[in-house]
């Protein structure tokens, strides 16, 4: 298979090509050099932003593309009108966050989207990425694959929600854990989303699929104490309410990454409907390894993890973490 991968140096891209390089697949990387590509692929350099950006690829034939821009809908407009009479399928990696809220309950793709057009500049993230999925469909038509993804966690983390979560057990202490325990988390380790997505575009699979685990794939409870077990730091969970969260002025998702309280946004993001996926071959692997793994790539890097500088930075300020103890009640202080 000839693959062309959009990007492919960090985080989603990044495990798309190592899979795909594994494959013995002919792999092609564009992208715009700013960080070095995986080994074992051809290098195409341009910017999709500048004017002319996309010339590397006037030539060229490839069985698959995958992209997974997430800003101005017009750089994936750009390139779908590009490369679709030189390709077979066009894979582009989406987001639950098209679907309109609230999800009906039980509804899976064919819930109501957002409102998006492949001819936009870039607005908020859940327009940018149905004005993607238009441009796919304008330019490929059923040989778009709409890869609507969940929270993506693994290793290659460049936005830091799990790699907070280890970075801080490592420290040790109490920390706060966001309850209640038994919440249920839906994910997809990014290494199953790159799988599942090479697999389903080599079949030639097109149209919306909702590519995540099964709801209750995991609790709150096993995810941060699997964090803690594999770090080995002796952090001491201390197990903070909704309500503490709200008394301590902590923001759920950015401050406590991973973590929505109970109510509409959590069902609407942790209880998504995904057996169309399932059916086509999707394996979610345990929390427990998606955590390891995740650790055991940590501890390769010569530093902190690697931050997009386009996304907020996550995670607790020591100040945030001693006042959600505070309002929790703990009587130990987590470390400095």
């Amino acid at each position: 298979m000839r693959l062309l991968m959009l990007g492919g140096t960090e985080f989603v891209g990044r495990a798309l090509t190592d899979d795909a390089v594994r494959r013995g697949w002919d792999v092609t990387v564009f992208h715009r050099g700013r960080h070095e590509a995986p080994p074992g692929v051809a290098v195409l350099h341009g910017d999709r932003r500048a004017e002319g950006g996309l010339a590397a690829l006037a030539q060229g034939e490839w069985d698959v593309v995958v992209d997974t821009w997430s800003a101005e809908p017009t750089a994936v407009r750009d390139t779908a009108r590009l490369l679709a009479g030189r390709a077979g399928t066009y894979a582009y990696v989406s987001s639950g966050s098209v679907y309109r809220h609230p999800v009906p309950a039980g509804a899976g793709e064919e819930a109501p989207v957002v409102e998006g057009s492949p001819d936009a500049g870039a607005v908020a993230y859940a327009e940018d990425k149905r004005g993607g999925e238009l441009a796919v469909t304008d330019a490929f038509g059923d040989r778009g694959l709409l890869v609507r993804a969940g929270l993506i966690l693994g290793p290659w983390e460049n936005i830091g929600r799990l790699p907070y979560w280890l970075e801080r057990m490592a420290r040790g202490g109490t920390v706060p854990a966001p309850g209640p325990r038994d919440l249920p988390l839906q994910f997809i380790d990014v290494r199953d989303l790159a799988a599942w997505t090479l697999d389903a575009a080599a079949r030639g699979l097109g149209g919306p699929f909702n590519v995540t685990s099964r709801p209750g794939h995991t609790t709150t409870e096993q995810f941060l104490e699997a964090c803690a077990r594999v770090t080995g730091g002796g952090a001491r969970l201390h197990w903070v309410t909704p309500e503490d969260v709200r008394a301590a002025a902590v923001e759920p998702w950015t401050d406590l990454p991973v973590w929505l309280p109970p109510g509409e946004l959590h069902d609407n993001l942790f209880g998504r409907q995904v057996e169309k996926a399932h059916a086509e071959g999707l394996r979610c692997r345990p929390v427990e390894e998606t955590v390891a793994d995740t650790w055991a790539w940590l501890r390769t890097l010569d530093g902190p993890a690697p931050r997009r500088d386009d996304r907020p930075r996550v995670g607790l300020s020591p100040e945030q973490e001693a006042a959600l103890l505070r309002a929790a009640g703990a009587g130990v202080p987590g470390p400095a």
